[in-house]
């Protein structure tokens, strides 16, 4: 049995981090438990050579780290990096109904281990996962075809923290419940008084179904905020990033033995490509909460279907992100913001800008007014400018990573006539330096007009955007709220120096129920969202409903039961 709440050695290891990651939560401030930066000097000096020659040293052969796991006897692994080379690391393929029993039979005493010790535990992989931080990098690199540094950064300390962000928001919210209470009622005489107990219970098994593009940084949050609520989770890769999940459920196994816990309570469930494992488990009756990140088909499916089956379901799934253009105080910065935003990994990002509403009258600058043709030659100017060097270009481009992106991307021409537009700038290959395998393009713009909305009233994911002419900027921020009202967005952004149009900008975002950027020219990026300070979408539109992380996020993975009597 693991030590009591009061003597669990990892209770005071991390009581300082889960503190300062607290207070941190409840001003939301600035904090960041895990250094972004990949260089030595903060890793250590062999860091990045000791990553490298760790993750080759998983391809090609199988992945004995979950051997334990209850097995099949078959393996399976499709991965191929978008950069080129197939992987060749073949996993343990789960025998689902005894994984489930397992994770069934060892969920009493991760729930009675209480929510400080679950917190602390949690805390104690998190802070492993971190260790191995540039091994996770070439893992996610070559799985998600993000650049090598994007892929330290989201991949590693930026998902580290939205876990830790997860397990204290989970343990803020069990923190509310207090143990035991004498409660009095005033009664003529003596009060009545009767003694109440609550006692926390996890709702069940819980389900993380991971996606390609970031598949730590999407899954770390379903998958802490469960384990700390005392739910076992079981973890279903997107079949072509299974690596860097596969680390992190190895990681997280033996931390929960050491802690003296069972390895059950966090199981690796991976499929080859082209399975419905998926489906399956999202039906599995011991499957309580599901977590998924993906397509918005499959999510509409598990929202409805699973759903009514009483699961609870968190999903993030496409949408429709928005630049609004009005005015600018500084034009250079505000092209170069966009030219970064629409290049980092070539779009492939759920808050990507896709849709730039721009004013048929123009746009008033510091280099004087612009008309909207104007405009969008600057923008188109300035996303070839910044992706002109290839060698500089691919280390934020990274690698398109499926073959409904990189067809896009390769017939801009077809799809702008396809769709009614023209083309504004045409996405470039680029020859990457290192990996020539790998499929690389530059960002396209697509020009359209407001009344044409099937064009842009639908997820192009990748680097393919479009200028969207409206009327006036009234015109732009009404199409803003309906698009995101009924397809959804993730992000929006708004340039302005009226503050009245910055006021009507803010009520439009309040209306779509998407969070709000305002004049970004500088090094924050719409793109990025810092834990314990921005919410992670807002489940207030059809792209995601829930968001990262809020009470709401965790409340509903635990119940509380009371058992009273009187005194």
């Amino acid at each position: 049995m693991p030590e009591t709440a009061t003597t669990h050695p990892f209770l005071e290891t991390h009581r300082e981090t889960l503190d300062a990651a607290t207070q941190a939560l409840r001003e939301r401030s600035y904090y960041s438990r895990y250094p972004e930066s990949p260089s030595p000097r903060v890793y250590g000096e062999t860091a990045p050579q000791d990553g490298q020659a760790a993750h080759e040293a998983h391809l090609n052969k199988d992945f004995t780290a979950l051997a334990d796991q209850p097995t099949t006897g078959r393996t399976v692994g499709s991965e191929r990096s978008p950069y080129g080379p197939a992987l060749g690391v073949r996993y343990p393929e789960l025998d689902v109904p005894a994984a489930m029993a397992a994770a069934q039979a060892v969920l009493p005493a991760w729930r009675d281990a209480g929510a400080e010790v679950r917190a602390a535990v949690c805390t104690e992989i998190v802070e492993r996962i971190n260790r191995r931080s540039h091994e996770m990098a070439h893992a996610v690199m070559h799985t998600s075809g993000q650049p090598f540094v994007m892929s330290f950064q989201a991949g590693g300390p930026h998902a580290q923290d939205r876990a830790l962000e997860a397990i204290v928001v989970a343990l803020e919210e069990q923190r509310r419940i207090p143990a035991s209470v004498t409660w009095e009622k005033p009664a003529k005489g003596e009060p009545i008084r009767m003694q109440k107990d609550y006692r926390l219970v996890p709702r069940g098994v819980a389900l993380v179904i991971g996606c390609n593009t970031f598949p730590t940084w999407n899954a770390y949050p379903g998958i802490f905020a469960s384990l700390a609520t005392g739910n076992p989770v079981v973890i279903k890769p997107h079949p072509r990033a299974v690596l860097p999940l596969a680390l992190t459920v190895a990681i997280a196994r033996d931390v929960l033995a050491e802690a003296g816990f069972d390895r059950a309570l966090v199981q690796l469930a991976p499929e080859d490509d082209g399975g419905t494992l998926a489906k399956d488990l999202a039906l599995d009756p011991a499957v309580r909460i599901i977590d998924y990140t993906g397509g918005p088909g499959f999510g509409h499916w598990l929202e409805t279907e699973a759903a009514a089956q009483g699961k609870l379901v968190y999903t993030e799934k496409a949408g429709l992100n928005t630049v609004v253009v009005d005015s600018t105080d500084d034009l250079e910065g505000m092209l170069g913001n966009l030219a970064f935003s629409f290049s980092l990994y070539s779009g492939q990002m759920c808050t990507a800008p896709q849709n730039v509403y721009v004013p048929s009258t123009g746009v008033d600058t510091d280099q004087g007014h612009l008309s909207a043709d104007e405009f969008a030659g600057r923008l188109a100017e300035a996303i070839t400018r910044f992706t002109a060097d290839d060698a500089r270009a691919v280390e934020i481009l990274g690698a398109t990573v499926n073959d409904d992106v990189r067809s896009r991307a390769t017939h801009v021409p077809a799809l702008a006539e396809r769709l009614g537009g023209e083309v504004v700038l045409d996405s470039r290959a680029v020859t990457h330096p290192t990996y020539p395998d790998a499929v690389v393009r530059t960002p396209a713009l697509v020009g359209v007009l407001a009344d044409n909305t099937g064009a842009y009233t639908q997820e192009c994911f990748g680097p393919v955007a479009f200028v969207v002419r409206t009327q006036d900027t009234a015109e732009s921020l009404r199409r803003f709220t309906e698009t995101v009202r009924e397809h959804g967005g993730m992000t929006a952004a708004v340039y302005s120096t009226d503050e009245q149009v910055l006021d009507a900008a803010r009520d439009a975002a309040a209306d779509a129920g998407v969070a709000l950027s305002e004049n970004l020219t500088g090094q924050i990026f719409v793109n990025q969202t810092a834990a314990f300070s921005d919410f992670h979408g807002t489940g207030a539109n059809p792209a995601a409903n829930a968001a990262y992380a809020d009470a709401a996020f965790v409340a509903g993975r635990f119940r509380v039961i009371t058992s009273r009597r009187h005194v």
